[in-house]
């Protein structure tokens, strides 16, 4: 086999220096054959590789493209399925292979285009799950979400950790997101998260959210995340960067290295916008509207009536009530950190506890347990019976003679 360098050495022997093909051969040990079919030929060799074989799947390629064509998104599972009906004996990687090359003809393209964000027009919302549990003491973990907020513009990133997917929790994370922010947007995205947008229509909570705060909002399309891009891809830089590596002691640990985690980045130069976070963001805040002086509440606020077993179950836990309430209503009231229950009619106070994100617990004020014991020793203690005592006379008179 002649490479490329022997064959020009072959014909510059032969026609600068005149060489005959027997010194040729001398000189390099090359078949006179060989050395004349070099001579013969005006192109350089090449070789290339051995033609392919035909695939196990090529007579099937018309059945594929026939399915392809009646559902664009037919699984390459299915295909194969089709195809071993009618003998196909191939593997998987085959199928995936074609798959690759022959779906895009079917399928309608969609197209992206660069978006250009206008400081003050929207702040992004999403709920990100951290890959592990949250401690929550007791012994126990549960798990969290981060509502999680970006100004598309500044690209300023900011989070709260919530422990459930209810509205309340996410107005919560919503109100701390904007104050640590320091001003309002006009609008408010959202994708179609169940307490929030379920089915693209937005729940009357996030309306009035909105409009306590007189805040517009959008609710992207179903499967247009991309309509949200910088937020998810500080998501994964959330898993990476901030998750990765790190340890943490229970919810306040996790909002307080979140906390500064975000100072952090937020203090970087943005390596798409190519300008410190912070900077663009003090730019927007000027064309912002300051927060209120009164952000909305974000409490859960309900009136049960206090049971004759005076406790009150919230979140897999039981929390004492007064027991000298029983059968009165209270209104409860409860935040992120603590449940507090006022008597509606008088106002007297009827339980405040620390609230607690561990479950299946019980949690009992003394003063509650000294009223309880109170009023369990008045029913057991034998009462005095006021018996009238009547004179014998009274008797005789009745009984005749």
């Amino acid at each position: 086999m002649v490479g490329v360098e022997q064959w020009a050495e072959i014909r510059r022997m032969r026609h600068v220096e005149g060489l005959s093909i027997r010194e040729i051969h001398r000189r390099t040990g090359l078949h006179r054959k060989t050395i004349r079919r070099a001579l013969e030929s005006d192109d350089a060799p090449r070789y290339g590789p051995r033609p392919k074989r035909q695939s196990k799947l090529e007579p099937f390629v018309a059945v594929i493209e026939e399915l392809l064509d009646d559902e664009p998104a037919l699984s390459g599972v299915r295909i194969r399925e089709e195809l071993e009906k009618l003998g196909f004996e191939g593997g998987k990687t085959i199928v995936d292979d074609l798959l690759r090359e022959l779906r895009p003809r079917y399928l309608k393209p969609r197209s992206f285009q660069r978006t250009r964000y206008r400081p003050a027009e929207v702040a992004q919302f999403d709920l990100m799950e951290p890959r592990a549990e949250i401690p929550v003491g007791y012994g126990q973990t549960r798990r969290g979400y981060v509502v999680t907020c970006e100004l598309p513009y500044s690209r300023a990133f900011v989070g709260a950790l919530v422990f459930s997917k209810e509205f309340p929790d996410i107005a919560f994370g919503m109100v701390r997101c904007i104050t640590r922010l320091g001003a309002l947007p006009k609008q408010l995205v959202w994708d179609r998260e169940g307490a929030v947008a379920p089915q693209g229509r937005p729940t009357e909570a996030l309306l009035a959210f909105c409009g306590r705060l007189a805040l517009g909002w959008v609710v992207l399309d179903a499967g247009d995340c991309q309509a949200k891009g910088a937020l998810e891809r500080s998501h994964r830089f959330l898993h990476g960067n901030f998750e990765a590596g790190r340890r943490f002691a229970n919810g306040i640990d996790f909002q307080a290295q979140l906390d500064r985690w975000c100072d952090k980045v937020n203090g970087r130069v943005h390596r798409t916008t190519r300008a410190v976070v912070s900077e663009r963001l003090a730019e927007e805040r000027a064309l912002m509207r300051p927060l209120p002086k009164a952000v909305p509440h974000t409490d859960r606020r309900f009136v049960v009536r206090v049971p004759a077993q005076p406790y009150l179950r919230f979140d897999r836990n039981d929390y004492s009530l007064d027991p000298r309430l029983v059968g009165r209503r209270v209104e409860v009231r409860i935040s992120q950190t603590e449940l507090v229950a006022v008597e509606l009619d008088t106002g007297e106070l009827a339980a405040r506890h620390s609230r607690v994100f561990a479950g299946a617990l019980c949690f009992t004020d003394p003063e509650h347990q000294r009223a309880l014991d109170a009023l369990r020793g008045e029913r057991r203690r034998p009462r005095d019976a006021d018996v009238e005592l009547r004179p014998l006379a009274r008797y005789d008179a009745l009984i005749p003679t």
